[in-house]
């Protein structure tokens, strides 16, 4: 089955679904686009007063997929370096759109899948719910805004434990860190998330809007410069050897053997 952003609503809540289920939700440029057009209509259609992103079954989202990834190395670099462009619309669509953007985070949400939560407005996970920022483990650097957002929450030394060492935190290590709102009990981080958003739809949208504007209006330069900057890194680190052999590594299933340079 292709990958696909799946789009319901209920109520005055808009719901998108990450929908990759054989490939534990992994992310794909036609999602990312998907994206792209289902925020911008949301951010223009009054009936519209919230929107929840999380994943279908089990998972949120494991992040790229490592095969595209392999493929892509013998491609031109600037191929990948489109393909993260698009990513990065989607999240600059959710960190800009007027309306409350909230994740609902079940099982795994690892490299830019854990990106796109960090990009939400409110975070609900499960208490299974595992965050990961992976790149590390295969060679890469992170992409979809992650520097940023662990960057500017987070005291540095915890920012830089979670991208070097590439270790899976808790949802609730992350509640306390501040970066999850609410934990639930697993299987109802969705309908926690769209309960939480349909209070929000309730409130006062002109004030709601103007109260995320506020709080973004001071970011948005640094964090599109860090978005540049993230795309370069990646495609760099993308076409390195040690990218090569940490995506082979995992592919295979067996330990990396990196030799730096």
């Amino acid at each position: 089955m292709a990958a696909r952003l799946l789009a319901s609503t209920h109520g005055a809540v808009l719901q998108l679904l990450i929908s990759n289920p054989e490939s534990r939700n992994a992310l794909h440029p036609d999602i990312y686009r998907d994206g792209i057009a289902a925020l911008e209509r949301a951010a223009q259609d009054p009936a519209v007063r919230a929107v929840v992103i999380g994943g279908e079954g089990e998972h949120f989202c494991a992040g790229g997929n490592l095969n595209r990834l392999l493929e892509n190395r013998s491609k031109p670099q600037a191929a990948q370096a489109e393909s993260i462009d698009t990513l990065h619309r989607w999240v600059m669509a959710i960190h800009d759109c007027p309306k409350p953007v909230i994740a609902a985070v079940e099982g795994a949400a690892a490299g830019a899948g854990f990106s796109i939560v960090l990009a939400c407005d409110m975070v609900i996970a499960a208490e299974n719910a595992r965050f990961v920022m992976a790149y590390v483990k295969v060679g890469l650097t992170c992409d979809g805004g992650a520097s940023y957002f662990l960057g500017t929450r987070l005291p540095y030394p915890l920012a830089y434990e979670l991208m070097a060492t590439g270790q899976p935190v808790s949802a609730a290590r992350l509640h306390a860190l501040g970066l999850v709102n609410e934990v639930t009990e697993p299987g109802d981080a969705l309908r926690a998330a769209i309960a939480r958003a349909n209070a929000l739809a309730d409130g006062p949208s002109f004030a709601l809007g103007r109260i995320k504007s506020l709080l973004t209006a001071g970011q948005r330069d640094s964090f599109a410069h860090q978005l540049v900057r993230e795309r370069e890194n990646f495609v760099a680190a993308l076409f390195h050897d040690d990218a090569a052999e940490g995506i082979g590594a995992f592919l295979e299933k067996r330990p990396p053997r990196f030799h730096g340079a």
